[in-house]
């Protein structure tokens, strides 16, 4: 078959798999996105590929992946800048010294966690020249990331949006966000350095006048725009000029060896976010990427990823330290958090879990991880597994903890997130 009819074919295949995974696990109060992580997973070589090998040649043969590679990565790019147009920055500002603490000690504990796992794991697991600082710094961040979109929709379909328990979560999980991603970017930037063009002080350069234009001019002259427009309905050049945008500063900062998915993140994170302007650019997207180009991005994640490496006592034992760490780290450490700053422990307990959900974005870097050279295939796939089993925990441990929410009132530790 010509590349088009097989690409067509692939899309195919994917959507009727994610979305009947998802319907299935939605039976069980999954998020549709657990359905299509799933299905990505059973369309690769661990199931589809050991089950029936040959239909799963003819169906992804490696000479047509690059087209679907092509897509995904457009897709997670789409997906990125919603990501960071979401993020009001002023709710990190509004944050009282509960949330601070604990949304901090969810990302210090889990990265201190899987730095530790990193010094045992670089020996035995690491890829061939792997520099040890970069695989260390990594590793530990790849434990400490929060999936703030599938967060979201857990605690919407809970009916815990704006409960004490849900706004303390978003506050912490969009803490996360920013504080990962930043920590990411300055690892990937070191890590990709060597084979960077551009010396240190140069990207430290690029980055500073990024940064400039983009706090300094690009920002001022999108909010300048919105609020002439006031609200009126946002057009298809306003939606072309911020595609623009987004595009541009993806490919400044892939061009400076940071990653395209930073530079889309923080185009974003730059827009402005008067409700019914981040709102029209949502509805104007998220079909699109939502329903059509992440379930191809968790199917290319799902065909890299091969449960059969994860084979003898050895592997099975790293497999089992990464899962516990990642759980200890995340769960854990928010968990106490939340305790030691006087919550009561079902209310504690229920923070641990919901911060304990790693879903998309934590795919988006294992990606990222094994496209620099940083996760050798089997610590992707263990990776991977890890990501999706700590998301499809999350629904049924909150539901038996947190099974009938009561909000009496904010105690006075509290009051610090109603400002």
């Amino acid at each position: 078959m010509s590349d088009i009819k097989i690409l067509l074919v692939q899309i195919s295949v994917i959507l009727i798999a994610s979305y009947s995974v998802g319907w299935l696990l939605g039976r069980f109060r999954q998020p549709q996105v657990v359905g299509e992580m799933v299905a990505g997973i059973m369309l690769g070589p661990s199931l589809l590929g050991w089950v029936a090998p040959d239909l799963s040649a003819a169906l992804f043969p490696p000479a047509s992946l690059v087209l679907l590679y092509s897509l995904s990565q457009i897709g997670l790019l789409l997906f990125m800048f919603m990501v960071g147009l979401e993020l009001d920055t002023k709710i990190l500002r509004r944050l009282g010294h509960t949330a601070v603490v604990i949304s901090h000690t969810s990302i210090i504990v889990p990265f201190l966690l899987g730095a530790l796992l990193a010094f045992y794991l670089y020996p035995r697991m690491a890829a061939p020249g792997m520099p040890f600082t970069g695989f260390v710094l990594f590793l530990g961040a790849a434990m400490s990331v929060t999936a703030f979109p599938v967060l979201a929709r857990i605690l919407t379909e809970r009916n815990l949006v704006g409960t004490r328990l849900g706004t303390l979560t978003i506050a912490c999980a969009a803490v996360d966000d920013v504080t990962a991603w930043c920590i990411l970017a300055a690892i990937i930037a070191g890590v990709r350095s060597q084979l960077n063009q551009l010396t240190l002080w140069q990207l430290m350069a690029g980055l500073a006048a990024y940064l400039g234009i983009m706090l300094f001019v690009l920002r001022p002259i999108v909010r300048s725009l919105v609020a002439r427009h006031g609200n009126a309905r946002i057009t298809d050049r306003a939606i072309a000029a911020l595609l623009l945008c987004m595009l541009a500063s993806s490919l400044v900062t892939e061009w400076l060896g940071v990653h395209a998915l930073f530079g889309a993140f923080f185009a974003g994170v730059m827009m402005p976010k008067e409700k019914r302007f981040a709102q029209s650019v949502r509805e104007r997207l998220r079909s699109l990427v939502v329903v059509l180009l992440i379930p191809l991005f968790f199917a290319f994640t799902g065909l890299r990823t091969s449960i059969g490496l994860i084979s003898g006592s050895a592997m099975i034992l790293y497999c089992g330290l990464v899962f516990v760490v990642a759980v200890a780290g995340k769960f854990g450490g928010s968990t106490i958090a939340a305790r030691i700053m006087g919550m009561p422990w079902r209310e504690a307990a229920a923070i641990g879990i919901l911060m304990n959900t790693r879903g998309l974005i934590e795919l988006v870097i294992l990606n990222i991880g094994l496209d620099i050279g940083v996760l050798p295939r089997p610590l992707f796939s263990m990776m991977v597994l890890m990501a999706v089993g700590t998301t499809l925990m999350t629904t049924p441990l909150l539901s038996w903890v947190y099974a009938n929410p009561k909000d009496e009132g904010l105690p006075q530790k509290w009051e610090g997130l109603t400002d």
